[in-house]
């Protein structure tokens, strides 16, 4: 079942992972897992509902299609390694990396969007809930992680990057929409007249997230692509993918040392007598 602890669960954040029976407006009252912190936006049932319909209709997927094309041209990623998409929603992406011979795990803090993904990938995919900020795995224990269309909905964008470099080991791949074209313009404009899936969204520019990366990846190789509408840089959705290098931390190590004296000089060293210093006289 999707909602069992994941192998590599921390301990230190067990308790971090508990029931709520309180009334949200995502939860529609019903007793859902979820975790405390960095939660931002979750979808509901309906809006999963929406979101899997709206996925089928031919312009979207025709769409969703060049997407899922950019990001296994951009990852790069080897046949029968590990990835985890943070934000795995119904499992579209999932299903990608999945055909394309990864072993795929998904994580997402909506039990309606992982209901829908279970039905849609079986047993091809482990998947958990919990939010982006706080991911439940080890560090290093997979190797590509992707933030797909979902820094758009967390609450704390830097702190989900962070999160999916420190549990990757080779690349990171970052799908948004760009705040800077024709699709997201239209996006904010329709969410002012009427409720859609992205009327909380937070849309991003390019430049806005190559800093927020710069700030938590530092200077480690970063590459960028946009397409649909416009050219780059203003395409309507983006892709980024961050190459991981490996980052040691070196401690100075106290050793206690106790040097022997050395009772006679070796042989072709001066030796100085006693009272010698004042003559200014030394015997070899």
């Amino acid at each position: 079942m999707w909602w069992e602890k994941p192998k590599h669960f921390l301990n230190h954040r067990q308790n971090q992972f508990f029931i709520s029976e309180f009334p949200c407006f995502f939860l529609d009252k019903i007793p859902c897992f979820f975790y405390h912190r960095g939660m931002g936006y979750i979808f509901d049932h309906s809006d999963a509902l929406l979101y899997e319909a709206q996925l089928k209709e031919p312009g979207n997927r025709k769409t969703a299609g060049l997407e899922h094309r950019l990001m296994l041209r951009m990852l790069k990623p080897l046949r029968g390694k590990l990835l985890l998409d943070v934000g795995c929603g119904t499992g579209e992406g999932l299903l990608s990396f999945f055909d394309a011979g990864l072993n795929v795990t998904g994580i997402d803090p909506s039990r309606y969007m992982l209901d829908i993904a279970s039905i849609n990938l079986g047993h091809r995919a482990e998947l958990y809930p919990g939010a982006a900020e706080d991911l439940p795995f080890e560090d290093n224990s997979f190797h590509y992680a992707c933030l797909i269309k979902t820094l758009e909905f967390v609450e704390n964008p830097r702190k989900a990057i962070e999160e999916v470099c420190r549990v990757a080991r080779d690349r990171v791949f970052i799908g948004f929409i760009n705040r800077h074209s024709l699709k997201a313009s239209g996006m904010r404009i329709k969410r002012l007249f009427t409720k859609t899936l992205y009327s909380q969204a937070r849309f991003f520019s390019l430049w806005e997230l190559k800093t927020l990366i710069r700030s938590v990846a530092g200077n480690m190789p970063v590459s960028w692509r946009t397409i649909c509408q416009l050219p780059p840089p203003f395409g309507a959705y983006g892709g980024i993918v961050i190459t991981l290098s490996p980052q040691f931390r070196t401690t100075p190590i106290e050793i206690p040392y106790e040097a022997n004296c050395v009772k006679e000089p070796m042989a072709g060293l001066a030796k100085i007598e006693p009272g010698a210093a004042k003559n200014g006289s030394v015997s070899v």
